[in-house]
């Protein structure tokens, strides 16, 4: 049965009250220092130069291209956050207390409500295997709240994933570079991977691009309860499987890590910074480990 209006009223406020708070008390002032500097908005990376600041070092990028590299800063520019968000069919999984649909909402909420305490425009674009929708950068709460309320109520019209084709759009709408957070769970479609790769590349010479990987437990190992019948959410294609074998359950374990590991090898090849969210553990720990990294 989906939501009305009142019970998605009541999840916006919940969702408000929750990650509004974490904002205000945890992420602030991480967020400013992590994409911002000291209180200047990030422009680019460059080679480091003879009498740069050391203190302006991008360690990340020295380390991956072997060549000193600072960040460099402009005053008095406002920064723009994207948040690219995966509403795709696989999203509605979840064995835990929390759906990967609760999470994705709750990060992208706690990322709109931190980058709204600095003063900075936060735009959103929804994605399955389209663009579903878009929604051009603005400030303030009430347009927060609005995100937020779109993310729980939104029916996309496709239940596949195209990763692709948010990175595009989103590189065609935005002209000035910005911070972006791919908000995914990554199960995207095989034949997109080439597509994808092309445009990652692209994006994250131009724009600053964080991937938050949203993951649940039981999508990397299986349980032992004997047999069980699995359904694509994104295809509907259905299997039977023994889970009470030990040989499944261990080919089911290689091939996720299989997956996993090409994924995140795509990510850090194209210098795009991860985290790694899963739906059984603490999301606040991992952003302010994301951010101290930067």
């Amino acid at each position: 049965m989906e939501p009305t209006e009142n019970d998605i009223l009541k999840r916006v406020r919940k969702i408000e009250i929750k990650t509004r708070g974490l904002s205000n008390e945890i992420f602030a002032g991480k967020y400013h220092t992590a994409f911002k500097g000291r209180g200047m908005s990030f422009a680019e990376v460059r080679e480091y130069r003879i009498g740069d600041d050391v203190r302006d070092i991008d360690w990340n990028v020295t380390a991956r291209s072997r060549k000193p590299h600072i960040k460099v800063y402009e005053e008095d520019r406002e920064l723009t956050m994207m948040l690219m968000v995966d509403v795709s069919g696989s999203r509605m999984f979840g064995t835990t207390d929390n759906l990967k649909k609760s999470i994705i909402a709750e990060l992208a909420a706690v990322l709109a409500f931190s980058a709204s305490q600095t003063g900075d425009k936060v735009g959103c674009i929804f994605f399955s295997d389209r663009v579903e929708k878009f929604i051009p950068p603005k400030r303030g709460r009430s347009h927060i709240l609005m995100i937020i309320r779109e993310l729980i109520g939104f029916v996309p019209e496709s239940n596949g994933t195209a990763i692709s084709e948010a990175v595009r759009y989103f590189t065609g709408v935005n002209k000035k570079r910005c911070t972006a957070f791919l908000i995914s769970d990554f199960l995207n479609a095989k034949s997109d991977d080439e597509a994808l790769s092309d445009a990652l590349k692209i994006a994250s010479s131009r724009h600053d691009i964080i991937a938050l990987k949203v993951s649940d437990p039981r999508e990397r190992e299986l349980p032992n309860i004997g047999l069980v019948e699995l359904q694509d959410a994104e295809t509907a294609r259905k299997v039977l499987i023994d889970t009470s074998s030990a040989a499944v359950r261990r080919h089911y374990a290689e091939a996720w890590n299989e997956r996993e590991a090409k994924t995140l090898d795509l990510l850090r090849h194209k210098r795009i910074d991860i985290a790694d969210i899963s739906t059984d553990s603490d999301y606040v720990a991992e952003l302010i480990k994301l951010f101290h990294k930067r």
